[in-house]
């Protein structure tokens, strides 16, 4: 049976998505995930909302449980998991509000636990990560958000990067020389996670500003960034109920 798991940050685990939502609370090996699963329906699909960053956002992104988010997700039963991030953009051609499919992940992380596997006592396990991003979930994603004619490109690249600061310039200029196409806290190390649980696993960024290498504007500000993601909040959700909705 389909169950599709939705991890959202702050303003994208509205019960209002879900038919007869209930909160689930799930302890893991790994403590606590970043808060109650909010457990319903969209058009008769078992979906399972959590809130990446809790129901108040008070985790940063360094103290996201990763390990114990996608822990719980496997224990209730989730197929498939869904995510979304706000991100900045290292392109010109992704504007604010954009949306991105990502298909690639650099890791510029320092402080996650990047496995469930902490020693090779058991045996050793290298998991692959060649292509992170599901394929067919990432074009099922793409094809809904263009039938939505919402501003959505097919691909993407994002830099994961520690925060809770934003880069210098250099750091800014440094990423898109890697080929980075956005930038963002949040997909290392969730993506490997779900690879190493084994659930197929999509996410898509929401272009909220352009970084810092743009010099010809203003550094991106925490405010500017809810902003942009406040004002585009509903799209993502239209987005997530609509692709739901192609499982039923």
């Amino acid at each position: 049976m389909i169950k599709i798991g939705i991890i959202g940050g702050s303003g994208l685990d509205d019960p209002g998505i879900l038919t007869d939502p209930e909160e689930v609370n799930v302890e893991t090996e790994f403590g606590s995930p970043s808060s109650p699963l909010l457990c319903g329906n969209i058009d008769g699909i078992a979906v399972v909302i959590l809130a990446r960053h809790g129901q108040k956002h008070q985790f940063s992104p360094t103290q996201v449980n990763n390990r114990a988010n996608i822990s719980a997700l496997k224990n209730i039963g989730v197929t498939h998991i869904i995510a979304t991030t706000a991100c900045g953009s290292l392109r010109e051609d992704i504007d604010r509000g954009h949306f991105v499919v990502l298909d690639q992940f650099i890791d510029f992380t320092r402080f996650r636990k990047t496995s469930f596997h902490d020693s090779f006592e058991n045996g050793a396990v290298h998991t692959p990560m060649a292509h992170p991003f599901d394929r067919e979930l990432g074009k099922k994603m793409y094809q809904t958000a263009e039938f939505l004619n919402f501003k959505v490109h097919r691909s993407g690249c994002v830099v994961t990067i520690e925060g809770p600061r934003f880069s210098t310039v250099a750091e800014s200029k440094m990423f898109r020389m890697w080929g980075a196409d956005v930038i963002n806290m949040s997909s290392a190390p969730e993506v490997m996670l779900a690879n190493e649980s084994g659930i197929p696993y999509a996410a898509v960024a929401m272009s909220t500003d352009y970084d810092c290498w743009k010099e010809d504007e203003v550094p991106v500000s925490w405010e500017e960034i809810l902003a942009v993601f406040e004002k585009n909040a509903d799209n993502v959700k239209r987005l997530l109920v609509e692709m739901v909705g192609t499982f039923a």
